[in-house]
């Protein structure tokens, strides 16, 4: 039996979620509706991560079509299958702007759906949006629609990484462990044995903290230091400082829910290695509310950001709070503040800088693309470590979800990679009100 043609009609947002998108669908054709072209126009001049999306696919479907005619299937080459752009010609059984409103460009693409099934009735036409909105509407009127599932992870599985616990291990090796500080892995881990992993090795009440040096085959043993006036309250939070404040460890992704310490523990890690770095920035993607840009905020530019990099500040102030005035550590922070060696910006302040004797925290990750996660590290010169912050299963952008964010794609990516640490932060301590709040609201 012939294989059944598809049809893959790609949404603005899938474009510029990511801009290879066309060349993803394997031996499948791609078209785009006419619309989206205009869209893309929009986007194209700035300097934002969809900026340069929307420009690289604009050159892309320039360089395919060379003089042929867009409205013409377009080769893609060999193991793909063909390229068109799709007008929106008023289908004649279903109108989504008679159905719904004229004029709204999300009908418009969807029109372009309906009619090239009406076309091509021996083809099999999907919708591909990152919007869900619009994928309930094109169902609603008999197109099949879905997500875009390139570079989508498994988020029960992600769930799983980071930090481990095994039981029943022999009391002579946690006996070990304390006297010697370390003990060769020698298959203590089993099927979990991973770089960089973190484990809590239990037998009966005793227990121990270790993590896994791929490169000496050891299990050493971690302690709940203080690090820069914080001292870790849990055994993921001294996992955490353990990544932070590993040299060896060049990219850490830290993850847990609110409340949890992934960006207190970040800044006050950073600090205490403030010699060994030429600056320490903070960053976080700023994701306005209520899908307002920033341009609707009163003030000049500083007053309009100052609001979402409040909650770094707010730990900058905790911990210098753990020092008094006159003390060398609380003076040191205020001496690094007025000299620029820290600073607090929007990720897009230090978009396409080159990230040289840097320690660079980005804070809220789960609201990048991986797209942009990508874009950042590749930035990573000599003497850089990066740490990504947040919660994968809190999404603050429309078009991004738990199993298609950058930090869950960085973790599904680099987990076991001798130069990436993962730890998942599971206790919350912010208050028992905020743990009360993360259990059952």
């Amino acid at each position: 039996m012939a294989k059944k043609k598809k049809i893959f009609v790609l949404d603005t947002s899938v474009l510029l979620h990511d801009h290879q998108a066309i060349t993803s669908f394997g031996d499948n054709d791609v078209a785009i509706p006419i619309t989206v072209l205009e869209e893309l126009d929009k986007f194209k001049v700035g300097n934002d991560s969809k900026n340069y999306s929307a420009r690289e696919v604009i050159r892309f479907i320039d360089k395919i079509s060379n003089e042929t005619s867009l409205q013409e299937w377009i080769s893609l080459g060999e193991n793909h299958g063909k390229f068109k752009i799709a007008l929106e010609s008023n289908p004649k059984e279903v109108n989504a702007e008679y159905v719904y409103s004229v004029g709204k460009n999300d009908h418009k693409i969807i029109n372009a759906a309906l009619y090239l099934k009406e076309t091509d009735p021996q083809a099999e036409v999907k919708l591909v949006t990152k919007d869900i909105n619009m994928r309930i509407k094109a169902k609603a009127l008999g197109i099949a629609a879905e997500d875009y599932a390139t570079g989508k992870v498994n988020a029960q599985e992600l769930d799983k990484t980071g930090t481990y616990t095994i039981e029943n291990v022999e009391s002579e090796i946690i006996r070990q462990i304390f006297t010697h500080g370390k003990i060769e892995e020698n298959g203590i881990l089993g099927d979990q044995k991973t770089p960089n992993g973190y484990y809590i090795l239990k037998n009966g009440k005793s227990s121990s903290l270790v993590v896994y040096d791929d490169a000496s085959k050891m299990l050493i043993r971690i302690e709940k230091e203080f690090v820069y006036g914080i001292k870790p309250k849990n055994a993921e939070q001294a996992f955490a400082f353990n990544a932070l404040t590993n040299n060896n460890i060049k990219l850490v992704a830290l993850q847990g829910v609110a409340g949890t310490g992934k960006t207190l523990l970040a800044l006050a890690s950073a600090l205490d290695q403030a010699k060994s770095y030429q600056q320490i920035i903070l960053a976080r993607p700023i994701v306005p509310l209520s899908n307002r840009e920033i341009g609707f905020l009163p003030g000049d530019a500083n007053d309009k950001i100052s609001p979402y990099m409040e909650p770094l500040w707010d730990n900058l102030k905790f911990i210098k709070s753990q020092f008094g005035e006159n003390e060398k550590k609380h003076k040191a922070i205020l001496e690094m503040e007025e000299q620029g060696k820290i600073i607090i910006t929007p990720l897009a302040f230090i978009r396409g800088r080159s990230l040289s004797n840097i320690l660079f925290i980005v804070d809220e990750a789960q609201n990048l693309t991986p797209h942009e996660v990508k874009t950042i590290i590749t930035r990573a010169g000599e003497n850089t470590k990066i740490i990504f912050t947040g919660d994968v299963h809190q999404i603050d952008t429309p078009y991004l979800d738990e199993q298609s964010n950058g930090l869950a794609y960085l973790i599904d990516k680099l987990e076991g990679q001798p130069l990436f640490a993962n730890v998942k932060l599971e206790k919350g301590e912010r208050s028992d009100l905020a743990n009360l709040a993360n259990d059952l609201l």
